[in-house]
């Protein structure tokens, strides 16, 4: 039986979970989320490369992969490279969908909705450059829109005025145009799109990267035969056990299961990842 793993930080990467799913039917897939470093904009580039590694070393050591995919822009574009280089089965990452935004727009104002580190760096610019240079490009740094996400996705009320707040920026009025499409920049995001469409000061086609994740791994795995991997049900592995959740690991294990995800376990890292977390 096929195996992916879709890794985030946190819950986001249940988005692109839930479109994997979808496109590869009967493959056995494991959630692996490292709780205990979320979330990563609160991290340094450096802490985030050695949990990444250790997490995937943890993985690899309990059940090898066929493909991984890293459901989280700013593991993606700091760890893929190690990543690699340091095992044989092939990884996809999730980078913010600059181009298909650039193509679609008929206003020509676009905005780039990710968490500040992904807009700090130098591979978000680079795709600007790359494919959008001929579009006004706005980047918005929500600090905390991520974990608005992660809360709603644990039960907790969403704030609407809070999240109307993240997303404010991202709409722009220009000479008689208005932003017109939003990319969803980080995994996270997507899990409050019905709010997110309800609180937009006007309709905005949101991009959302999930679909062309799951397609290319599809196409990946039809050119690779599956490893010999046990045939075991979907599963879920968290660092930490987010006692922020009510009912803790029940609840989780509820929330976790409409996704498909029928165990929960959690998957322990080096005791040297375990020390104050340093901040950007």
């Amino acid at each position: 039986m096929t195996h992916i793993v879709v890794f985030d930080s946190g819950l986001g990467g249940l988005s692109v979970l839930k479109e994997v799913r979808q496109a590869c039917p009967g493959a056995a897939i494991s959630y692996v989320a490292d709780t205990a470093g979320f979330p990563y904009g609160a991290l340094s580039e450096q802490e985030v490369v050695r949990r990444v590694l250790a997490t995937f070393e943890a993985v690899v050591a309990r059940r090898p992969p066929d493909i991984a995919i890293i459901a989280c822009n700013t593991a993606s574009t700091l760890v893929l490279p190690f990543l690699r280089a340091s095992h044989a089965f092939p990884f996809v990452g999730t980078v913010p969908a600059v181009k298909p935004a650039a193509e679609q727009t008929k206003s020509g104002l676009i905005s780039i909705l990710a968490t500040p580190g992904t807009v700090k760096r130098e591979y978000t610019q680079a795709l600007i450059a790359a494919y959008a240079r001929d579009v006004d490009v706005t980047l918005v740094g929500a600090t905390g829109l991520a974990a608005l996400a992660e809360a709603a996705m644990r039960g907790e009320p969403a704030d609407d005025k809070a999240i109307a707040a993240e997303i404010a920026p991202a709409f722009r009025e220009k000479a008689g145009a208005r932003t017109d499409t939003v990319v969803l920049a980080c995994t996270h995001y997507p899990l409050l799109l019905d709010h997110l469409r309800r609180i937009a000061p006007w309709p905005v086609t949101w991009i959302d990267p999930a679909p062309a994740i799951a397609r290319r791994v599809a196409s990946l795995l039809a050119d690779r035969p599956p490893a010999e991997t046990l045939s075991h049900g979907d599963q879920a592995l968290f660092t930490a056990i987010p006692d922020t959740i009510p009912d803790g690991r029940t609840a989780l294990a509820d929330l976790l299961a409409g996704f498909g995800l029928t165990a929960l376990d959690t998957l322990p890292l080096s005791a040297a990842l375990s020390g104050p977390r340093a901040a950007t």
